[in-house]
C-alpha cells in the first residue's frame, strides 16, 4: 500500500496545466448581448493540419455557497429559459465589470440575489463550466459570518431575479438532492459536494479568497 506521502505526490501529478498552441486565426463570428462567439484556427503541432473550432468568448464568472452558523447552506430558485426550468442555484454572476476584484464581484452578487454579507470567505473549487464550447471559468466561494445587507442598501430584483426565492437547508440533504439527481446548476452541484468534502476535515485545506485563479481568462494572457 503506497504511504501517505507517496499518495500525495501521486494525486499532485494530475493537475491541469496551459497547453499553448500555435493559432492561425480568430475572428469574432457573432457578437451578442452578453457574449460574443469566436471562431479559430489552430494547430496541434507543427505538422498536423489547421483545426477550427467556434466557441463563446466569456467574461467569466464567480459563485457563491453561503453557509450560516448551523452549517445550513442557502439555495436560490430561478427560472433559466434555455433550459425551460426553474433551477435551485446559489447566487452567482458575471465577471464583467472591468478591472473588479474577484471576491468584490462575489460579495455583490451575494448581496445583489441574497441580501447577505459575508465577514469570512474562501475559495471552495474552480471549473470551467463547458470546456469544449466556452472559455467560460468560474471561481466558487464558501461565504461564512453572514449578516443581513442594511434595508437601504438592498438591491431591486429584476427579470427573472425578481422571482427569486430563498431556502435554507442542511448541506448533508443538498448533497442527497444532488446525488438523487433533482439539483441540475453546475455551480450548486459542485459547490454543494466541494462543501462536503472540505467539511470533513473542517475546512481547514481551503484557499483563501485571494488565491491565484490562472485559469480565468483575464489571468491566461
Amino acid at each position: 500500500m503506497p504511504g501517505m506521502s507517496e499518495t500525495h505526490d501521486a494525486a499532485r501529478q494530475v493537475s491541469d496545466e496551459p497547453s499553448p498552441r500555435r493559432l492561425l486565426s480568430s475572428e469574432k463570428v457573432y457578437e451578442g448581448r452578453i457574449w460574443d462567439v469566436v471562431s479559430d484556427s489552430f494547430q496541434l503541432n507543427d505538422d498536423g493540419d489547421a483545426l477550427t473550432r467556434d466557441y463563446i468568448d466569456h467574461p467569466g464568472a464567480v459563485a457563491v455557497l453561503p453557509m450560516n452558523d448551523d452549517g445550513e447552506i442557502l439555495l436560490i430558485k430561478q427560472y433559466r429559459h434555455p433550459v425551460g426550468m426553474a433551477l435551485w442555484e446559489i447566487p452567482a454572476g458575471l465577471l464583467d465589470v472591468e478591472g473588479e476584484d474577484f471576491v468584490a464581484g462575489a460579495a455583490r452578487e451575494l448581496a445583489e440575489e441574497a441580501d447577505l454579507a459575508a465577514a469570512e470567505w474562501n475559495v471552495l473549487a474552480d471549473f470551467f463550466n463547458s470546456p469544449g464550447s466556452s472559455s467560460e471559468a468560474i471561481r466558487i466561494y464558501l461565504a461564512r459570518g453572514l449578516s443581513d445587507v442594511p434595508g437601504h442598501e438592498l438591491h431591486v430584483r429584476t427579470d427573472e431575479e425578481a422571482e427569486i426565492e430563498l431556502h435554507w437547508l442542511p448541506l448533508d440533504a443538498a448533497v442527497t438532492a444532488v446525488l438523487e439527481g433533482r439539483l441540475h446548476n453546475p455551480s450548486a452541484v459542485v459547490g454543494i459536494l466541494a462543501a462536503a468534502a472540505a467539511k470533513a476535515d473542517g475546512f481547514d485545506r481551503l484557499r483563501p479568497a485571494d488565491a491565484p485563479w490562472p485559469a480565468h481568462p483575464s489571468q491566461r494572457g
